[in-house]
């Protein structure tokens, strides 16, 4: 037998007979890899948002049927109608984020509560940072982050998630929750590459910056490199784990990253891959969740600890049946 009728055989008992394709895959995506986005507003669900969203009053409901499902976490994002200079609204003991946490916490205890940690859903620039004599004042931004974080902790978050993606504040929120006592929750910054996948979040909450659609502080999809750096400058500060976005653009970070560090790696696929990767069948409505269950499991095979979602319930129902 010549190699190539080896080759062939031998690709005929590997792949010829199911069930032997199924004994030799590697562990599939499972709902315990999913963590659903809560986009909370606090005005009523409009079908009308790029993206959907979810009220406070909504939210016991929404998790019970995660843990129904078998999904683990949320990932919770909440911003206020009362912006400032200061961002004052971010350390409200009864904002929009607080009453969320805790209505998640509330009605179930055991799946794990993640929170974006920003001031851009907080000043009236929508900008992420705060300034002083018109420039970026980067003491005050990580002083009033780390203040944020602690109220989230207070309501009852489980991990903190600084977004700004400005060198100190990670350091700034590990003081300032061990300082109160919040020893055990867990930071993830954000690893945030510039994209134009973004907007559907934004529009939906808001969100877009007034000196237009490019942060600062986000990393050029031309400078890899950079963002292993920053990855691992955020864990040297006291990062827990991080969350790398958009997921499917970030794929050569996520394995980069792999091999240098043991902390959770946590891919979020954001808004526009929602959009785009989970369309809208015209004929019956329904979006087509198959294409994020191909991209997802990529993601997880490349060396995804969990993955963050928009559709995790949908995808939890598509996993079950």
């Amino acid at each position: 037998m010549t190699s190539t009728q080896h080759h062939s055989a031998n690709a005929v008992r590997l792949h010829g007979r199911p069930a032997v394709r199924s004994f030799l895959e590697d562990p599939c995506l499972t709902i315990a890899d999913l963590s659903m986005v809560l986009l909370v507003r606090g005005d009523a669900d409009q079908e009308t948002r790029a993206m959907p969203t979810v009220t406070v009053a909504r939210i016991p409901q929404v998790m019970h049927d995660l843990a129904a499902l078998g999904v683990r976490s949320v990932k919770v994002f909440a911003g206020t109608t009362h912006r400032d200079s200061e961002a004052s609204g971010s350390l409200a003991a009864d904002s929009l984020m607080v009453r969320a946490i805790h209505a998640a916490k509330d009605a179930e205890p055991g799946i794990a509560v993640m929170t974006e940690t920003c001031l851009c859903g907080y000043t009236d620039t929508g900008e992420c940072h705060l300034t002083t004599g018109g420039r970026i004042d980067r003491a005050r931004t990580a002083e009033v982050t780390a203040a944020q974080a602690v109220v989230q902790a207070a309501a009852g978050a489980d991990i903190v998630g600084p977004a700004a993606m400005m060198a100190g504040i990670t350091g700034a929120v590990r003081a300032a929750l061990d300082a109160a006592g919040h020893t055990d929750v867990a930071i993830m910054p954000h690893l945030i590459f510039d994209s134009a996948l973004y907007e559907g979040y934004r529009t939906t909450m808001d969100a877009t910056p007034a000196s237009g659609a490019h942060r600062p502080f986000q990393l050029s999809p031309r400078q890899p490199e950079a963002a292993v750096e920053a990855g691992l400058a955020f864990l040297a500060e006291g990062a827990d784990m991080l969350l790398l976005e958009p997921g499917m653009l970030s794929v050569d970070t996520l394995t980069s990253l792999k091999q240098r560090t043991a902390a959770p790696l946590m891919p979020f696929s954001v808004s526009g891959e929602y959009m785009r990767l989970a369309p809208v069948d015209e004929a019956t409505g329904q979006r087509d969740f198959r294409p994020l269950l191909e991209l997802f499991t990529m993601l997880k095979r490349s060396g995804a600890d969990r993955i963050i979602t928009y559709a995790a319930t949908d995808l939890a129902r598509l996993l079950t049946g």
